[in-house]
Parts: structure tokens; C-alpha cells; sequence
């Protein structure tokens, strides 16, 4: 009896790293892993040096991720990858704006 005494102290210690410590770090990995796994092109993202880019192509078989930034092609490891910004459809969804033609109109000048 007296050994459980001394060695509950030591079992709650114990769990409470595991609660406070250990779960919420398994629980972060897999959230990472997911959105890892979730990549696809046209995704807008920022890589761990900061870099912010959009998804060009995902290679499966060596598990890289080929960025655009700003027309540079730049290959990295997938989990180099930090956060997805925005979602394939509205990353490459661009908006024109209507800026008519080179031709002149009718001259004020009436000619």
C-alpha cells in the first residue's frame, strides 16, 4: 500500500504531461500531415522561410510541391510548405477588368 502511495504522485505527473504535452502535439501533426495531403494546384500558399507562392504542380513520387511566384518556378519539399493562404478555385481565380481598345474615337474636333 505504501508503494502506491509513493508512486501515484509520479502516475499523475505522468498523465498530465501526457494531456498537456504530448495529445495536443499529435493532434497538431496530423492537422499538418492533413493539410500536407490536401495540396493541389492553384492552392495559394507561404512556405517556412515565408515565401508566398501558388501551387504550380504537386510530384507524388518524391513528395516536392512546385511553387509560382510571381512567374519564378521554385521546387520544394512538401513540408516545407507552412500554411495554404487560399484554396485552388479562388487562388487562380483572377478578376479582368474591362480596359478597352487602342483605337481612337470620334475627335472632339470634329474632323
Amino acid at each position: 500500500m505504501e508503494l502506491i502511495g509513493a508512486m501515484l504522485p509520479f502516475i499523475v505527473i505522468m498523465g498530465l504531461m501526457y494531456l498537456l504535452m504530448i495529445r495536443p502535439q499529435q493532434k497538431k501533426a496530423k492537422e499538418t500531415q492533413n493539410m500536407l495531403s490536401s495540396l493541389k494546384k492553384g492552392d495559394s500558399v507561404v512556405t517556412i522561410g515565408g515565401l508566398h507562392g501558388i501551387v504550380d504542380e504537386v510530384v507524388e513520387a518524391n513528395n516536392t510541391v512546385v511553387i509560382d511566384c510571381e512567374g519564378i518556378y521554385l521546387t520544394f519539399e512538401r513540408r516545407a510548405i507552412a500554411r495554404i493562404v487560399t484554396k485552388g478555385e479562388t487562388a487562380t481565380a483572377t478578376q479582368t477588368e474591362e480596359l478597352g481598345t487602342n483605337t481612337p474615337e470620334d475627335s472632339v474636333d470634329g474632323e
